[in-house]
């Protein structure tokens, strides 16, 4: 509900596809040790199975969300796929459960050296039924440039992962 969240949105641009952002982000495992600032304590819960029903189409993962060098907030996060070009992670559980992050790769056209570019746009909505959250959403004005901020951090890093994977793919 608008009322009781935070929204922000981040945008990358990467010389890469769709799929390589995708794949970026499919891979949970990849969290803990490539974006250590961030996250901390990461297991992966479960993963589909090939043949799996669409409603059990997700990665579960337990993640401890870093606040700080030495807080973190322990969640656990469903990925899944609502489209081709869409990667959804949801707190199912912990913290903030209800908050998702949204992230679309969306293909440019090529740049001026032929490569495609993809756009990773990321919708991020905050979310918590705790009645301290209020406090922040009066402060929300100067909490959305950090979120989108922490966001774009991330997605440079996993940019150049994404650009590197398209790299060897296209050899």
């Amino acid at each position: 509900p608008r009322a009781r969240s935070i929204a922000t949105v981040a945008t990358v641009v990467g010389r890469c596809e769709p799929e390589d952002v995708v794949a970026n982000r499919l891979d949970p495992w990849h969290g803990a040790w490539f974006h250590p600032y961030s996250f901390a304590a990461l297991r992966v819960l479960s993963a589909p199975a090939a043949d799996c029903p669409p409603a059990e189409d997700r990665f579960l993962v337990e993640v401890s969300f870093r606040v700080s060098a030495g807080l973190g907030v322990p969640v656990h996060a469903a990925f899944s796929c609502p489209d081709p070009r869409t990667v959804t992670m949801e707190i199912v559980d912990g913290e903030g459960t209800g908050s998702v992050v949204e992230t679309h790769a969306t293909p440019l056209r090529p740049g001026p050296d032929g490569l495609p570019r993809t756009a990773v746009i990321e919708a991020v909505v905050a979310h918590s039924d705790r009645p301290g959250f209020t406090h922040a959403r009066r402060v929300a004005g100067a909490l959305r440039p950090l979120i989108g901020a922490t966001a774009r951090r991330l997605w440079r890093d996993d940019i150049a992962y994404a650009e590197r994977r398209y790299a060897l793919r296209s050899r």
